[in-house]
């Protein structure tokens, strides 16, 4: 299909749908993503991963601190705009400027999971389903009509990182599916039902906590905290990283698994040391 379009996004979860679109030969006209950032220890600065998918694939890049109508020689003359996870506010005089509107990627089933954490949230609560929602942004957040939506299974050893591929690549998919009808107006956009809507919260450090009772407890043979505890550390590994305290250091618990009721440690990390296999 010819089309015009820019692609917003910056971490991995728009990377994935990125290379999925690129394999599609949907080829954006430019990306915008995050500036590049300091990372690890050292402070290195850093690009993001669509910016690295980009320049490997001579897509021009933009990424300003601040989005603005005033850089609209970027945006202008576009079909659509597609947003996957970019990080920031896009204000209304920009996401109004493309003929069929601005198209968020969200990794859920909106209204279900607004917000920060949609993936993090779905493995917490024990999801056995959740899926990968199309909408056109409006200015709150993941509140825009519905254009398509598709369910994804969610197994019980689903971690962050795999549930997140799954929901990308299904959302690139669907970008693909749909866009072609939306174009010619097969498809009308129908609104979420509000009264419905949950929101998610970005996961601080905190929120990752497993008291040394809790653990033993999970260890020893109760079902629930084993299971609780399984599902954090498949939905909070790699950020913000589960952790507990194992004689006053802090330990990280990297990965488990629930055995016969019981949790089992597979892999963890106490301060300062390397990651260990158990």
């Amino acid at each position: 299909m010819e089309n015009s379009f820019s692609f917003f996004g910056t971490p991995r979860f728009a990377e994935i749908v990125l290379s999925e679109l690129v394999q599609r030969e949907w080829i954006p006209s430019f990306v915008v993503c995050n500036p590049d950032r300091p990372a690890g220890r050292k402070g290195i600065m850093t690009p993001p991963p669509v910016k690295i998918l980009a320049q490997k694939n001579s897509i021009p890049v933009f990424q300003p601190e601040k989005l603005s109508e005033k850089y609209s020689v970027f945006y202008e003359e576009r079909d659509y705009f597609v947003v996957a996870a970019y990080g920031k506010i896009i204000p209304k005089s920009v996401f109004e400027l493309p003929r069929f509107g601005t198209i968020g990627v969200h990794p859920s089933l909106l209204p279900k999971y607004r917000g920060a954490t949609p993936i993090q949230s779905a493995i917490l609560n024990g999801e056995r389903e959740t899926g990968v929602t199309l909408f056109l942004i409006d200015e709150k957040v993941d509140h825009g009509k519905i254009v398509a939506e598709k369910a994804v299974s969610l197994e019980k050893t689903d971690t962050y990182t795999t549930l997140e591929e799954k929901l990308a690549r299904s959302g690139a998919q669907l970008l693909t599916e749909t866009i072609p009808d939306l174009i010619n107006g097969k498809i009308t956009p129908r609104e979420q039902e509000h009264d419905r809507a949950t929101m998610t919260k970005k996961m601080k450090t905190e929120d990752a906590f497993v008291s040394p009772e809790t653990l033993e407890a999970a260890l020893r043979g109760d079902v629930l905290k084993a299971e609780t505890i399984d599902r954090m550390v498949r939905a909070l590994t790699p950020e913000p990283g589960v952790w507990t305290l194992k004689e006053k250091k802090r330990m990280k618990i990297l990965e488990t698994r629930v055995s016969e009721n019981k949790l089992i440690l597979v892999k963890i990390q106490m301060d300062g040391k390397k990651p260990q296999s158990l």
